[in-house]
């Protein structure tokens, strides 16, 4: 997860080279609240370095960005706040529909993470409890019957402790849907953590950008990860 606002090229030239080396499938773009708006610059500079695709996690319809591939389009099926249900997407659409991205569908879950993060301050809601797996899995059914074609779980950025691993699994006994998670995943420990709960998908932000060893750490899981399923 690269955020606009808080990478610099200098940064961002490190660890694109680095992808060359460990396993990065996606970057995802953009955050709750962006107040420099550099997407096209930081897209621009992933492309001159690697032929990853780029994702949009958009916090706003000012945050719809075409240089990149896709955008997903978030639904917070974890707050009640109409706005960032559908209010967000009506104004979206015509954009969207002229824009060229594919579009991924997603539903939104944030979870408690000890502290509020930026996304339930900017979206007025509260996050799922982290001690109620039934109510995340019972939203995540919803968020499947509904259309919605991933399931996001993020415990937000800077968060004190990731999605717990009881809640990834109970998400994933109750949906086929492929399943992201985020937020507080700062060791190569907590990543495979949430792999082997049933996330199709880990998102990295803070972790990297606090600790640029934490790449090939996670590296390493993943291939670890891999290999006992296949070994399984």
């Amino acid at each position: 997860m690269l955020d606009p606002d808080k990478v610099s090229q200098d940064g961002l030239s490190v660890l694109l080279t680095q992808t060359k080396q460990y396993a990065v499938d996606l970057f995802l773009v953009g955050g709750s609240l962006v107040t420099d708006y550099a997407h096209k610059e930081v897209i621009a500079s992933i492309r001159q370095h690697t032929d990853i695709p780029v994702v949009l996690f958009p916090g706003n319809p000012l945050h719809i960005e075409p240089s990149a591939d896709a955008i997903l389009l978030l639904s917070l099926i974890s707050g009640r706040n109409p706005e960032f249900l559908i209010g967000q997407h009506v104004i979206a659409a015509p954009l969207l529909k002229r824009s060229g991205l594919e579009i991924l569908p997603t539903g939104y879950m944030l979870v408690d993470s000890g502290t509020q993060t930026t996304v339930s301050y900017i979206s007025g809601t509260t996050p799922l409890p982290h001690d109620k797996p039934d109510v995340a899995a019972c939203t995540a059914m919803a968020g499947e019957m509904l259309g919605l074609q991933l399931l996001y779980l993020d415990a937000g950025s800077g968060a004190r402790w990731p999605v717990p691993a009881a809640m990834i699994a109970a998400v994933r006994a109750a949906v086929d849907t492929p399943i992201i998670v985020g937020g507080g995943i700062n060791s190569g420990e907590k990543a495979y953590n949430a792999l082997k709960a049933g996330a199709d998908v880990i998102v990295v932000g803070n972790g990297i950008e606090q600790n640029p060893d934490l790449l090939p750490e996670l590296s390493a899981v993943i291939r670890e990860f891999n290999q006992s399923v296949v070994q399984a």
